[in-house]
């Protein structure tokens, strides 16, 4: 019963982060041509719309990279795994994992300390949009990205003893 509810809160969760995916990225394009279009067409524009492409693009790389992450699409440096040995070959795979997960889990960290500053300094992104709201995105993409790497090697560790 709860292993059934976990999955459809997952699934959900799922559902969710490629629905911004897609909205993030359906807004960008949208946005880019309506400013082109009036560039070119009424030789005006948006004041606000730069600023806002720029942050749809830090959201669409995030939401990206977490989505890769969680079909295990992700980029992976594997130049020694691909020439070793079957057993070495899935140690140096759950090396790099947990390697990933480090790296991730350092730079969440660090995203949240550049947040904080950001709040302090009260900085406005586009509109009255502040920017610490904008690059909220950066700790919680790093984190999901951190959390499924661990899971991928919890995952590997428990496949391996079975």
């Amino acid at each position: 019963m709860q292993g059934e509810m976990f999955k459809r809160l997952l699934h959900g969760l799922h559902r969710f982060e490629d629905g911004a995916l897609i909205a993030a990225l359906a807004s960008m394009l949208i946005l880019a041509i309506v400013q082109i279009a009036l560039r070119n067409i009424f030789d005006s524009g948006l004041l606000w719309v730069e600023s806002f492409l720029r942050i749809l693009v830090l959201w669409v790389a995030i939401l990206g990279a977490m989505v890769a992450t969680r079909e295990k699409n992700h980029i992976n440096i594997d130049a020694l795994s691909r020439y070793a040995p079957r057993g070495l070959r899935l140690a140096l795979q759950l090396c790099t994992t947990l390697f990933a997960a480090a790296t991730c889990t350092i730079v969440a960290w660090y995203s949240v300390e550049f947040i904080q500053f950001e709040y302090e300094d009260q900085t406005i992104a586009f509109a009255s949009v502040p920017t610490w709201v904008c690059q909220s995105i950066l700790p919680i993409g790093f984190t999901v990205m951190a959390v499924r790497f661990v899971h991928g090697a919890i995952s590997d560790i428990l496949v391996r003893q079975h």
